[in-house]
């Protein structure tokens, strides 16, 4: 199982390839943001990871950060937890004056077809 590391929160033994959204708010208990539902559409899920960053990055990851001008940092929606990875949550509902943390999520990674590039 890999681990799961949050900076301030806590280390957490994750299942294999769970998406990292998930992780956060059910292993590590986290108030992290998923607006669209994990959809890589509105970058509420992103993260900054402090170690172990995966090597590629979807498709859609990669088209919604560049359109948005966002770097140093990467979507929960868009990660399964494969490895020991240890990252921040920046993205809360605490203080983000949203009703809740968004749509629900589903197992896999979307949107399908998963396609992956280079960083």
């Amino acid at each position: 199982m890999p681990k799961l590391t949050v900076d301030g929160i806590g280390v957490f033994d994750v299942p294999q390839g769970k998406r990292l959204i998930a992780a956060l708010r059910e292993e590590a208990g986290t108030d992290q943001l998923h607006a669209c539902g994990g959809k890589a559409r509105c970058t509420t899920c992103r993260v900054e990871f402090l170690a172990g960053e995966p090597e590629q990055i979807t498709a859609a990851e990669k088209a919604i950060l560049e359109a948005r001008g966002v770097s140093g940092v990467r979507l929960g929606c868009q990660i399964a937890c494969d490895h020991d990875m240890t990252v921040r949550v920046i993205s809360r509902l605490e203080g983000s004056g949203r009703k809740d943390c968004g749509s629900p999520y589903t197992p896999e990674i979307e949107p399908q077809p998963v396609e992956w590039v280079s960083k």
